[in-house]
């Protein structure tokens, strides 16, 4: 046996996604009640509202939506400040570096936060169960190997029932299923 280090733990990504399963489960059982919310409020919401209101609240975003947009042409044409675009970009890259060491952290926290979730719904259970195949592992690998003679001991000790069969099958005659060897016809050899 090699010397291996002796571990009775399960690989973090499968406690990661135990964990992330579990809280799967419980959202989903949150959704009927979450729709049925949702549901109650949309008919609230429609039942107060007429379709004049509707189309006024359309017309007021589609003129502030057009004079944003005509404001931002205007803005765009008379403002090409090569320089400062150029500052804006240096700033937003150094912005976005940030953002993604910020979000690896997050990432590392969380998947902890996983594993940590996953072994509290795995439980000790798994592990004691772990321990015990390790420990019969080790048990078996231990024991001595037995000898041939007690392998033959072993073998001849045969049940009952086995020694029985054998003594019928042996006084039984041969039934026809059994094929007796046919015979081939032979060609003499060619003469020359």
């Amino acid at each position: 046996m090699t010397s291996q280090p002796k571990t009775s733990r399960i690989p973090a990504p499968i406690y990661a996604a135990a964990g992330a399963g579990d809280l799967a489960y419980q959202q989903l059982r949150k959704l009927p009640a979450a729709v049925t919310e949702l549901g109650n409020r949309v008919v609230a919401d429609l039942s107060t509202v007429d379709g004049a209101e509707l189309r006024q609240k359309a017309t007021e975003t589609l003129r502030t939506a057009t004079a944003t947009a005509e404001n931002l042409r205007r803005r765009a044409a008379s403002d090409l400040d090569l320089s400062r675009l150029r500052e804006t970009a240096t700033r937003n890259a150094a912005v976005v570096v940030a953002s993604a060491q910020a979000a690896q952290e997050r990432a590392v926290t969380t998947y902890g936060a996983l594993v940590g979730h996953g072994e509290r719904v795995v439980g000790a259970g798994v592990l004691e169960a772990a321990d015990t195949v390790n420990t019969d592992i080790e048990t078996t690998e231990q024991a001595p190997a037995p000898t041939p003679a007690q392998v033959a001991e072993a073998a001849g000790a045969k049940p009952a029932a086995v020694t029985k069969r054998a003594t019928k099958a042996a006084g039984k005659p041969a039934t026809s299923s059994t094929k007796s060897p046919r015979a081939t016809k032979r060609t003499p050899p060619a003469r020359d």
